[in-house]
């Protein structure tokens, strides 16, 4: 049976409509490639992303939901952007295990205090935290080169 233009255009209409249900469902807060879209990998929401304007924009306008900022720089400055991150309750628990989309990421952790992993190019920064509020805390991880 050979379709015709009324099926063809109802096909077009579903596919379409069936694109357009996805595309709501993954429901992303800002941009593309992950860029501002509040994740969930271990436990902890966390953001990561800060390459260009638009980028930083979005993701200074979600600060007020996290109260933990990764920054990744060299020592000389310059930024970078996939870093292997974790971060662990001190009974070993994960709950952030991600990769950077750039030189920032930010979480919401409970308060307490917290192990931190951050791998770029081989190195591996550790640092310990403690949360103890809602206000967003800032550390800087620099490396010495890639």
């Amino acid at each position: 049976m050979k379709p015709t233009f009324d099926s063809n255009r109802k096909m077009l209409a579903h596919g379409f409509a069936a694109i357009l249900l996805a595309s709501a469902l993954s429901i992303p807060v800002a941009g593309a490639n992950n860029d501002g879209i509040v994740q969930s990998s271990g436990g902890a929401p966390h953001v990561s992303g800060g390459v260009g304007k638009d980028s930083i924009e979005r993701l200074n306008a979600l600060a007020r939901d996290f109260n933990l900022k990764l920054v990744f720089a060299l020592k000389s400055g310059n930024y970078v952007s996939d870093v292997k991150v974790t971060i662990t309750d001190m009974a070993g628990k994960t709950l952030v295990d991600t990769i950077s989309a750039g030189p920032w990421l930010m979480t919401k952790l409970p308060m307490g205090s917290y192990q931190i992993g951050a791998t770029f190019a081989g190195q591996t920064i550790k640092r310990q935290v403690s949360i103890s509020s809602a206000t967003l805390r800032t550390i800087d991880l620099r490396w010495a080169g890639e």
